[in-house]
């Protein structure tokens, strides 16, 4: 149990689960897997996220923060918890198919290409 929020740390959400995970603990090499994959998918978030200026920050493998740029913040248990959060925290509904949202993730992609071939 976690001692600051009163909740149990290892809730694994369906998204982190793999199909061989059958209630074990996770050590070693899936451990650090799991934990790669569950940044990635931060990182994803926050290409969206951005949009709004929020930001979706990894707490301890096990939660999420997100925070705004007036220094709010509100921890969120899994992926599944964080649109319903988004949306509370800006007071309007996130939508990932606005076509602002699209041409700057691609515009960022663009410009992370042109780096890249520089």
């Amino acid at each position: 149990m976690c001692i600051l929020c009163g909740e149990f740390v290892m809730q694994i959400h369906w998204t982190d689960q793999t199909s061989n995970d059958d209630d074990e603990i996770l050590v070693g090499d899936l451990q650090r897997s799991r934990h790669r994959t569950r940044l990635q998918r931060a990182k994803l978030s926050n290409k969206i996220l951005h949009y709004y200026r929020l930001k979706l920050e990894d707490w301890n493998s096990s939660k999420f923060v997100l925070r705004d740029l007036k220094g709010n913040q509100e921890i969120v248990h899994d992926l599944g918890a964080l649109w319903g959060t988004a949306e509370k925290m800006i007071g309007r509904p996130v939508n990932p198919l606005d076509p602002h949202l699209l041409q700057q993730i691609e515009e960022e992609q663009r410009q992370l290409l042109g780096a890249e071939q520089s």
